[in-house]
């Protein structure tokens, strides 16, 4: 059994180093929820020497709030917004000679995709426009792997162990108590739950090809050091997502 471990990194929030060596994808904000040119090119810098995959991680122009809020744009807008925020990380990474491996939308952008089919095309158009040969990564059994499916780009099923989930396998809003898991050793078990048993979305189960940790989490490293012992511990073998 295999399993992709990425986090939302480059947000300036957290500590990128102490939790790289444990992850196979890191998530980096683009400049507009999180990050800027000097933050992206340290987070590209911290992944290379172990080797973990880079991807865009495109969100809302919503500092404020983080990228958590919701917004009501046009499809050609948004488009515009995700690829313009996939070519600012990869002109990064290229000066850096890393090639990006997945785009990952964030916060509210990829909560909204999960259910509106239109934004979802909008962020698979905009992949797809930059290069077929990315990787979409989206909630496992969502609006965006299946508009990913659909234009032909590999799509790969998230997961998320430091969350927790509404019956309808969609992610409980973080303004509810309990939405964020606090303990290692809780999100540790859940990585395995979500790994041996997949998730009820709708009436489905669906597989998970990938599990997300939050850079921002307060335990953010403990949870990716325990993730990834109790995962081999497991004999379950973590690797890097392959184009």
């Amino acid at each position: 059994m295999k399993i992709d471990l990425n986090c939302d990194l480059g947000e300036a929030v957290g500590n990128d180093e102490a939790i790289m060596p444990y992850i196979t994808s890191a998530n980096i904000a683009c400049g507009f929820h999180a990050g800027d040119a000097d933050v992206m090119r340290a987070a590209v810098r911290l992944a290379k020497p172990f080797g973990v995959n880079v991807g865009a991680h495109p969100g809302w122009n919503d500092r404020q709030n983080f990228g958590r809020h919701e917004m009501d744009v046009s499809a050609q807008e948004a488009e515009a917004i995700v690829l313009y925020q996939i070519q600012t990380l990869a002109g990064i990474a290229k000066a850096e000679h890393v090639a990006l491996t997945h785009v990952k939308p964030h916060g509210a952008l990829y909560n909204q995709a999960a259910k509106d089919r239109g934004l979802a095309d909008a962020i698979a158009r905009a992949v797809r426009s930059f290069s077929v040969d990315l990787i979409l990564v989206g909630l496992a059994g969502s609006r965006l792997c299946e508009a990913g499916l659909a234009l032909g780009i590999k799509v790969a099923g998230e997961g998320f162990p430091d969350r927790a989930y509404n019956p309808d396998g969609t992610l409980m809003s973080r303004s509810q108590p309990g939405a964020v898991i606090e303990s290692p050793e809780v999100v540790a078990n859940n990585a395995l739950k979500l790994i041996r048993e997949g998730i009820l979305f709708g009436e489905r189960i669906v597989g998970v090809d990938t599990l997300c940790l939050h850079g921002d989490h307060p335990h953010a490293s403990e949870n990716a050091k325990l993730l990834r012992e109790t995962l081999i511990k497991n004999g379950i073998e973590v690797m890097g997502l392959k184009k």
